[in-house]
This record gives structure tokens, sequence and C-alpha cells, in this order.
């Protein structure tokens, strides 16, 4: 088809070009059309993996490496899309992932289902706008219903805690352990957190440091109250191993600093070298003993560590560590309460921090170095085991998801159902209220509330549950006045998901809701599409060359 982009007819009957020769255009119908289809492709392509039963993809980028994940967020990452609409459907998935951490597939399947609906309700005529009006009243509706039912918790109460961080890894890989990662998790957070005034925590979650490494099984997994750095001992002289540790932070090298300009020392007699070495000896052996006179038995280094000084701490019996990153050396201060320091002129006993061990331990191949049983730390750590890259790398991505859920709920302390339970309860609802709503704006409303029943529709398919039956025996639950009703895909059928300790927070569903429904209806805003087209020599045929129109 011939592009309606690039040339415009005036009054006059004379033909304008506009826009870049070879440009193409969508409009209207068509391109809404094509917008919807694109992100119901994008949405097709995760649902499968909504849930504990849900599949995994195996990603392959184009120097061959894998990634094998069912995590929403890292899928679409990894998906070389091209698409403007798919990328923008990617952006959600982003948004979710960052400011909630878990619901990054349902609010991708959400999206693709409120499109759908739309596609429909375009198809019969209904405008665009009509639409977007009515899914964003049905966007605070459910809100608002969401407050309401929302189920209040103690942030102390850890045994809730687990129950979040365990529903989060039930759809991963780790789901198997469970039980163990995510009490290490909550102990992490309910260590690094800090109390506000109103009763709540503010974490953040960079004060958790998750390190990996291949090899061991999952079980392996371990919780540390310190630091674990991916460095080894700076000399094969010193200690691999100090009790009761006063560290030294320093971010400065221990080395003789060159000039910032060329300089020249003239030498006339042989031992005039020998004083010249004699003297950086002298200044290198002052700053280990300005370290030793500090009281410091470890010493944690930013920069590097000049040879002849690593000879001096290691007979001077102190463990030291070099070119340490600079996260981790703040990660370093909050754990052991050490104070970081510019050059060790300025260094004092108060300064140091405190471990009641620093060891060297040998993991697989590498040598790493342990700041544990800190008295109070404000950083800690979770090593992450597994029988090979890929395990870790998802165990990882899982054990992330667990952390932003279980830090919702300590600065949100309020609860919701899993297992598509609230999101059944909520097209419950809104399909009632939907009978109060005016005009064409109710037949959104309604759409909006089958599209929120696609999640548990989605889990039931996933698990091999009949859609039909499970759908009705779900709207049969809910009309009963069973608020909590979803599907039990580990089970049969519906069950009372408090009951099963399938719980979310209940700001994962309020950040879906909201992503989901800005983006279909920025994406229903769209009526005409605008392909620029490509640099070069004016093609053949058509006035002026004008370009087709794929």
């Amino acid at each position: 088809m011939m592009s309606e982009a690039s040339f415009v007819t005036t009054l006059g009957g004379q033909q304008v070009l506009v826009l870049r020769e070879g440009s193409t255009q969508n409009r209207g119908r068509r391109a809404q059309n094509n917008n919807i289809s694109a992100a119901k492709l994008i949405a097709e392509l995760v649902k499968t993996s909504l849930g504990p039963r849900g599949m995994d993809k195996m990603l392959v980028d184009s120097l061959g490496d894998a990634t094998i994940t069912n995590d929403g967020a890292t899928m679409l990452k990894e998906m070389d899309v091209e698409h403007p609409i798919g990328k923008m459907i990617i952006e959600v998935s982003k948004t979710v992932d960052k400011e909630a951490g878990d619901g990054t597939t349902s609010s991708v399947v959400l999206t693709g289902a409120l499109l759908e609906g739309a596609g429909e309700l375009i198809e019969k005529g209904v405008h665009p706008m009509v639409i977007i009006n009515g899914y964003s009243s049905a966007a605070k509706k459910a809100q608002r219903i969401l407050e309401e039912i929302a189920v209040g918790v103690e942030p102390e109460d850890t045994a809730t805690l687990r129950k979040i961080a365990r529903t989060s890894m039930a759809s991963k890989l780790i789901s198997n352990d469970s039980v163990a990662l995510g009490t290490m998790v909550v102990d992490a957070l309910l260590q690094v957190a800090e109390k506000t005034t109103d009763g709540t925590y503010r974490v953040d979650v960079d004060d958790l440091k998750v390190e990996k490494k291949a090899g061991g099984a999952l079980k392996d997994t371990s919780f540390t109250r310190g630091v674990i750095l991916d460095k080894e001992v700076a000399h094969s002289g010193m200690p691999k191993r100090v009790e009761k540790a006063r560290i030294a932070l320093i971010n400065s090298p221990l080395e003789i600093e060159k000039t910032e300009f060329d300089a020249k020392i003239n030498i006339a007699r042989p031992e005039q070298i020998q004083q010249f070495l004699d003297e950086e000896n002298r200044m290198l052996k002052a700053m280990v003993d300005k370290v030793v006179d500090s009281g410091a038995n470890v010493l944690i280094c930013q920069k590097g560590i000049d040879d002849v000084a690593q000879h001096y701490l290691s007979k001077a019996g102190i463990l030291s560590v070099r070119r340490v990153k600079e996260s981790d050396m703040g990660k370093l201060a909050k754990a052991t309460g050490a104070r970081m320091v510019t050059g060790v002129d300025g260094l004092a006993r108060a300064d140091l921090g405190h471990a009641g061990l620093v060891e060297e331990r040998k993991l697989e191949d590498d040598k790493w170095v342990f700041v544990v049983d800190c008295k109070n730390p404000k950083s800690v750590s979770i090593l992450v085991r597994g029988g090979s890259q890929r395990v870790i790398d998802e165990a990882e991505r899982s054990i992330h998801d667990a952390v932003m859920v279980v830090k919702d709920v300590l600065e949100d302390p309020a609860i919701v159902a899993g297992g598509g339970a609230v999101e059944e309860e909520l097209a419950y609802r809104l399909s009632k209220w939907s009978a109060t709503v005016q005009g064409r704006e109710q037949l959104a409303v309604e759409k909006f509330a089958e599209a929120l029943e696609s999640i548990p529709l989605a889990l039931a398919s996933n698990a091999g549950f009949d859609q039909i039956d499970t759908q009705v025996e779900l709207r049969e639950s809910h009309g009963a006045g069973k608020t909590w009703a979803g599907v039990d895909v580990m089970g049969k059928g519906v069950r009372d998901m408090f009951a099963k300790d399938v719980v979310e927070p209940v700001s994962v569903k309020e950040q879906v809701i909201k992503s989901a429904t800005e983006c279909a209806c920025m994406i229903l805003r769209i009526d005409d599409v605008i392909a620029g087209g490509r640099k070069g020599p004016s093609p053949q045929g058509g006035p002026g060359g004008m370009g087709g129109m794929e």
C-alpha cells in the first residue's frame, strides 16, 4: 500500500512532501488493532509463566548465552523486542519491578487483557476515550476496594513476613527451599530496617548484599551478619583468621604518591640510590606504624597497598584487603560501626569498627574474605550457592523478589490473599458496581472486571485446570461472600488462600493495577502511527519516490 504520510494535497491540488520519503503511517482502527495485537502477543508470551505451575523460558542472546527464568521483568528485559508497543509494556514491567519488586508477570497479563477487552468494544463502535474514562474510573474504584479488604499486620510479625516471602518464591526455581530462604530474607531485612515514628519501617535494600557463587546446592545458601568481600588477603604472610577484629577502613592508597608533574632526580653516587629506596621504605613503614598505633588488627583499603607496606603489615600481624569496591566500603562501615578515613594520618582508635571474626575462606577456586558476627550490623549479606551459574542467577532473582515484597510489607503493613483471590474479588465487586455507572462507560468497567479475572484463569490454565469450571466456581464462591477464594494450583480447585498461607502485599496489587491501567490507556489514545523512513536515495516509482507502507 502506498504511504499516506509522505504527501499532502493542498486546496490548489498541489502535492506537498510532509514527511521523509519512505515514511509509513497507520491510522485509526488499523493502528489501534496493530497496537492491541502487539500487546496481546507480549502478554501471551509471559502468561504461561504465571504462578507456581508456570513454565520457565529459555532466552538465548546473540552470543549464545542462555538465561532460564520465569521472572516477568527478566524475560521482557532479555527479549529483543522492536515493536514500540512491546517496548512500552516492557517499561510497565520494569516500573512494577522497581516499585514493588513482584507482580511483573501479572502486570503484563493484565495490560494485555485490558487491551483485548478494549479492542472488542472498539469493534462495536465504542470510542476509545469512553473506554479510557471507564478504565480510569474502574482502577480508582479497585484501589478503594483494595483498601477496604486489605488485612493489617504488625511489621514485627515474623511469621506473616515469612509467609509473604514464601509466597513470592513459590513460583520460582527455589520453591523447594523457600522456607529456609524466606527465613533468611526476613531476618536480614529486620536486621537492617530502621523504625520510623509511625511504627512502620524504612528499608534500604542496598544494605542487604547478595553474593553468589556456583557450587554446592541451594540448601548451602547462608545468611551472614556482616559483609562478604569477593577479595583475598593481600599478602600470603598475613593471618587468614582474626577473632575480635578491630577494623580500619581507609579509602586512600598505602603507597608513595607520584608527583603530578614530571620530576627527575640526579644521582651522582651509588649510595644515593640506596638512600632514595631507604627513604621510600621509611615513609611506607611510617604509614603502617600509624595503623598499628591505632590498635587495628584488620585493614581494609579501597585503593592499592604497596608491596613494601604489605610486608610491614604482615610482620605486624594485620590482615589486609586491598582494592575493595566503594559500595562495599560503605556496607562495611554500616556493618562494623567503623568510620571511613582518608589517609592513615587521621586514623584513630575511635575510627575502628568491630567484628567477631574476619576470615579468608576458600569457595571453589576462589578465596573470599568474610567479615562476620558483627554486634548490631546495619548491613548484612546472603551468599547464594547452587549447582550451576544459571541456577544461582535465577535464585538471586527470586531472592530479590522476596526481599522486595517483605520490604513492601514492612513499609506498608497490609496484605491480601494470593492465588488470584483478590483479583476475583475485585472483578466481582466491580461487576456489581458497573450497574451504577452511566452510559457506555459501564461497558468499559465490565471489561475491566473481566480483565482482572484473566489472572486467576491464567493460574488455573497453567495448573491444568478447566478454565470454565474454575471461573464458575470462583464466581459462586465470591458471590457467597468468600472474599479470599482463589485458585489452589498445588491442590485441586478453589480454596481459601488465606487459610493456605498464600499472601501478598497490598502495595504490589495496587502497583500492578495502576501501571497496567495507565499503560493500556496510553496505548488506546494512539490512533496514528507514523514510522520515519531511512535516509538514502529516493526509490524509483511514485511521485518523487513515494515510499510504500507495510
